[in-house]
């Protein structure tokens, strides 16, 4: 990517739906899709016949050995395209970094060329039964010969190492840590549809959870869950003719390919060093620096990102975010504030992904946003999985 992003706020988002956020839903994952889905496009104030692509990311995180069944466990673009009563000319799933900031543009590209006049856009999370990230695993080939018989194996072990590092590198404090989940759940509780809708956390609930895998303890991971949220992206001409306010993309970067390193070995250097590149795409795909946003959505699948994109994205001085987080600097409530989890982000509300930040840039940019509403929200910047092997979106009230 090089310069400005030549479609930028010609696309817009133009409504929306979300399922209920369960931990085991009563209805398979494919039936739950297609509601959502069809919710989403009445919202649009359009028709499932209107709809001519479908794009999903549709990847099922999981590191246990669950079976990927399309329409149970996963619901992919070609599956929804075949359930949802249309005929799409544009049907394309994302198998790139960073799954629902990566879907995305595939929309909006999608849109921006004209191979599609309006696109759903969905993401559908499940939670199996049993062990979410159970290690199976009774021998071991390839890379993962020199990690998993030693232990580290899944997601726990991978965040684990850098945020030790980061810990020890800054001084940093799980007591600094609490700001964030604090915050996150607060937010989260405020949503009907969150796992967490009325269940606000402490910190000394925070400090006292059990350790998963040092320094990482329960509530620094979102919980699995089975939801749905789905979007219709129109282009920005058509969308001033529907019912909503539209919310515009005005730029979106892919984090740069990894460094090779050993199965799910995440340095701090390289999380910073990767996204201090992201951020430089990111800032020139939109036209804008950090200090035009007003509503970063930071991601937090582990509440350690929300550190590292902080600071990737030039918030804050690298080493800093574990003090730029306290003291009520991201309290949503409090004037003056950044509110970097003002949607609960995936801590608040479930293993969304990055569901909850996007979606948070839509309601709030599109005045939908209700009691939680809040009233000088311009530019937002939604951010997803990690800054090195991620990616991240800007959001426009308005053309620019």
């Amino acid at each position: 990517m090089s310069g400005r992003f030549a479609a930028s706020t010609k696309v817009a988002i133009a409504g929306y739906a979300h399922s209920q956020v369960e931990r085991h839903a009563a209805r398979p994952l494919g039936a739950l899709a297609v509601d959502t889905a069809r919710r989403a496009i009445a919202d649009a104030g359009l028709e499932p016949r209107d709809v001519d692509g479908v794009v999903a990311a549709s990847l099922f995180p999981s590191a246990g050995a669950h079976a990927v069944e399309d329409g149970i466990s996963t619901v992919t673009a070609g599956w929804m395209a075949q359930h949802l009563g249309t005929a799409p000319r544009y049907v394309a799933g994302f198998q790139g970094i960073g799954q629902v900031s990566g879907a995305l543009t595939l929309a909006v590209n999608a849109v921006a060329s004209g191979a599609a006049d309006h696109v759903l856009f969905y993401r559908a999370l499940h939670n199996p039964r049993g062990s979410y990230h159970g290690n199976p695993m009774r021998e071991v080939a390839g890379p993962q010969q020199w990690t998993a018989p030693a232990g580290y194996f899944g997601p726990l072990a991978m965040i684990a190492l850098p945020y030790n590092e980061y810990l020890r590198r800054y001084g940093a404090t799980r007591e600094a840590m609490a700001a964030v989940l604090v915050e996150a759940r607060k937010n989260g509780a405020r949503i009907p549809w969150s796992y967490w809708h009325g269940k606000p956390l402490t910190e000394k609930e925070y400090l006292a959870a059990p350790t998963l895998a040092d320094p990482i303890c329960r509530y620094d991971c979102d919980i699995p869950v089975d939801g749905v949220a789905a979007f219709v992206v129109t282009s920005a001409e058509r969308a001033r003719d529907l019912p909503h306010k539209p919310v515009y993309v005005a730029g979106y970067a892919s984090s740069p390919p990894p460094a090779a390193r050993l199965p799910l070995h995440w340095t701090l250097d390289d999380i910073m060093s990767g996204g201090a590149e992201t951020a430089r795409r990111l800032w020139e795909s939109a036209g804008i620096g950090p200090d035009e946003v007003d509503l970063p959505q930071m991601y937090d699948g582990f509440s350690p990102f929300v550190w590292f994109w902080l600071e990737a994205l030039g918030f804050c001085p690298v080493g800093e975010a574990h003090r730029f987080v306290q003291d009520g600097r991201i309290d949503s409530d409090r004037p003056g504030a950044l509110p970097v989890l003002s949607g609960g982000g995936a801590l608040g509300n479930g293993r969304m992904h990055g569901i909850p930040q996007m979606l948070e840039c839509y309601l709030q940019l599109a005045g939908r946003a209700g009691e939680r509403q809040r009233p000088k929200a311009t530019v937002g910047v939604a951010c997803q999985s990690s800054p090195h092997y991620g990616g991240a979106v800007v959001y426009a009230a308005e053309s620019f």
